[in-house]
């Protein structure tokens, strides 16, 4: 890896302006690219939030007309109808947050009687959740409707200026009319103001909507913690299947290869003895023979020990590590790492692990021009992400190696996250504990 290394930083000596210029240009191209697919992202994310907004206006309405009439009696008949849908639209929330993030646990089906529904924590979690998203969180989704639409509207609108009737608004804010060309390219000016709103505030926006459904209708502490034994149970076990994996691949690695090498040094070094009084000739050339295949072995056996724990992290840490992953991928990579303390040995071989096997899925499936390696440590977390320009389409059940990364992240409590539509771009996030 080293040698590799610097073999690109002489190559590089000769035109170090043409690099330069170069890289910046990849990095732009980046940044412009996960800025796009943020904001379509909270775009998405936020006009399927006013598809559940709407309908908690109404049901908010319902459950206030509900709460009126009960005075008179009308609404204690009305109330396990409201209170079902109440929970059926707080579980298509859990659903649609669960599309967009980490999913949500679901707590234990609520009462839909009024009088255990009164105490019910999870009711009133769901009412508290109700109310926010019937204003904010519908307002929010309204906006990320309208916001696309006002976009095009205005920014396409030197196109057809010239056919919309006599006295019309000209711009979408129903300020203004355009008389000339100049007044069509100033309303075009506020097109452009906003998609700077889309790509700089729909991010924002998009979370700031989420927040009350992923803080409120996830399940309760005393609930959480039965959840939290029955999620280990499952990674542990998952975690005992990808060690017995591991050790059935070095089991193999070690019988297939070097033990049949070092088989065939001890029979050559027999025939030499035998051969060396009556053919020195032919004695020297097996033993030559018998040399090729130890240094053989003993290539395959330093594969093995790095596939257990490279060397390289020990030595130069996760980011020199990284580097020379990247180094020696057949697409052009490009690594930021900002991991200021070490994390755990085992958290560090993952990490690597990980990014090993998602880059060699990049290489030979995804037909990318690019990819971007970047690890972050804040707060006790290890935050690592691998993103390529490739076809997209990744999918846990085509055999991509994607199962055993999610097994072995489970291992140390972590999560795996991957977004790959077609047409790309590929992301593949994994959030670690340093300490684990």
């Amino acid at each position: 890896m080293a040698a590799s290394t610097s073999e690109a930083g002489g190559a590089s000596a000769g035109r170090p302006e043409k690099r330069e210029s170069g890289e910046s240009g990849e990095s732009f191209k980046g940044i412009a690219l996960r800025t796009l697919s943020a904001a379509g992202r909270a775009v998405a994310q936020l006009v399927s939030g006013f598809n559940t907004g709407l309908p908690a206006v109404l049901l908010l309405l319902w459950l206030a007309l509900t709460a009126v009439t009960s005075v008179v009696g009308v609404g204690l008949l009305m109330a396990p109808a409201s209170l079902r849908a109440l929970h059926a639209l707080a579980g298509r929330e859990r659903d649609r947050l669960a599309r967009f993030g980490p999913e949500i646990a679901a707590p234990e089906p609520p009462p839909t009687q009024l009088r255990a529904a009164l105490v019910d924590t999870t009711t009133r979690r769901e009412l508290a959740w109700l109310l926010r998203h019937s204003t904010t969180g519908a307002l929010l989704g309204l906006l990320g409707v309208l916001l696309p639409i006002l976009a095009v509207r205005d920014t396409a609108f030197p196109l057809y200026w010239r056919l919309m009737p006599e006295g019309a608004t000209a711009t979408s804010v129903g300020v203004g009319n355009a008389h000339t060309w100049a007044d069509a390219l100033a309303v075009t000016l506020l097109g452009v103001g906003w998609i700077a709103i889309i790509l700089g505030l729909t991010p924002g926006m998009a979370r700031l909507q989420a927040g009350p459904g992923r803080r409120l209708l996830s399940a309760g502490p005393d609930a959480d913690l039965s959840l939290r034994v029955a999620e280990l149970t499952a990674t542990r076990a998952a975690a005992l299947d990808a060690h017995a994996t591991e050790l059935r691949r070095i089991e193999r690695s070690l019988h297939d290869g070097a033990q049949n090498r070092l088989v065939s040094v001890a029979v050559l070094i027999g025939a030499s003895r035998r051969m060396v009084a009556r053919d020195p000739a032919g004695a020297d050339e097996l033993l030559e023979r018998a040399q090729s295949a130890a240094e053989q072995a003993l290539a395959e056996l330093r594969t093995v020990a790095r596939g257990i724990l490279p060397p390289v992290l020990a030595d130069r840490g996760l980011a020199g590590a990284l580097s020379g992953l990247a180094a020696n991928c057949a697409v052009p990579c490009r690594i930021d790492v900002d991991v200021p303390e070490r994390c755990a040995a085992s958290v560090e071989a993952t990490a690597y692990f990980v990014v090993a096997e998602a880059l060699t899925n990049i290489a030979k499936h995804s037909g990318a021009q690019h990819a971007t390696i970047t690890a972050r440590g804040a707060d006790g977390r290890l935050l690592l992400s691998i993103e390529d320009d490739g076809r997209g389409g990744a999918d846990e059940d085509d055999g991509s190696g994607l199962t055993g990364i999610r097994r072995r992240i489970a291992a140390h409590d972590g999560t795996l996250t991957l977004s790959s539509p077609p047409g790309g771009p590929t992301v593949l996030t994994m959030n670690l504990p340093c300490g684990s």
